[in-house]
């Protein structure tokens, strides 16, 4: 009959109701995630004079410059060490391979304050090493040497992790073209397969520096708080919380929640360069 509209199945309604129930279980838990940042950041800026009492403050500025320089050490050393040992795992085929992958892998699920113990067992004045640095004069623990250490050992595999991807996904062919034309290894690595696999190389680049960055745990195990010496941002808002002074641990967070962002931006940017890369390639 006209003017009559049918009635919409069960199934239909229950379908609907379904999936506003996944939106809103999905928006909400967005906002679980999202409001502690935003409130940090808001907080932040609602500060009287934020930015002045960031400039006046030496002891944020100190650990900010301590943050920047071991972060630019650590990554140093990280690709020094990591590029040569990604590329083995990715092109190399060896007995026990596996667990060097695994050892590799160990830090990214070792508490860090875990790991900044072992570091301390091995490096400490009474360590399993530590006679013998200090026979010759050495002292790690507890120093901004330290500090660097700690970064490495629980950043270096994020670096190792991506660029071993990288690599791995380089086409073979293209470097044997290379050879061809008669390309040494080290410049065929240099000159083609590090340009190819660039984009995983700087995202781990970026993930690294980040995790060195935020790191806390392994960092006031291994090398304590010391102001001035081992003191980082992380370190500089905890303690700064501890003593009483807000303002100052909330500003410094602020500016690893800035760094942070920045990285994540970085990284997806450098993720969708490597997909158009790809798309290139081929």
């Amino acid at each position: 009959m006209s003017g009559v509209t049918a009635a919409r199945p069960a199934t239909a309604r229950g379908g609907a109701w379904g999936a506003r129930s996944v939106t809103a279980l999905a928006a909400l838990f967005g906002v679980f995630l999202a409001l502690p940042v935003l409130a940090i950041m808001v907080r932040a800026l609602l500060l009287d004079g934020v930015f002045t009492s960031v400039a006046g403050s030496s002891a944020l500025l100190s650990a900010l410059a301590l943050s920047l320089g071991t972060t630019a050490v650590s990554l140093v050393i990280t690709v020094v060490v990591g590029l040569p040992l990604a590329f083995v795992l990715a092109r190399r085929r060896f007995r026990g391979k596996w667990l060097v992958e695994t050892l590799v892998d160990l830090p990214l699920v070792l508490p860090p304050s875990v790991a900044g113990l072992a570091l301390l067992i091995v490096f400490g004045r009474r360590g399993l090493l530590g006679s013998t640095l200090d026979t010759v004069g050495i002292e790690i623990a507890f120093t901004t040497v330290a500090v660097i250490l700690a970064q490495v050992f629980v950043s270096a595999p994020f670096f190792v992790r991506s660029a071993r991807a990288g690599i791995a996904g380089v086409d073979r062919d293209l470097e044997d073209a290379a050879r061809v034309d008669g390309a040494s290894e080290l410049a065929l690595f240099r000159l083609v397969t590090v340009p190819l696999a660039g984009p995983a190389l700087a995202a781990g680049l970026v993930m690294s520096w980040a995790r060195a960055m935020g790191e806390f745990g392994a960092t006031i195990m291994f090398a304590g708080s010391i102001a001035g010496r081992t003191q980082t941002l992380p370190l500089l808002v905890y303690s700064e919380f501890g003593g009483g002074d807000l303002d100052t641990s909330i500003a410094a967070a602020a500016i690893l929640v800035l760094a942070a962002f920045g990285v994540l931006v970085a990284v997806r940017a450098l993720h969708w360069g490597h997909v158009l890369d790809s798309r290139a390639i081929s």
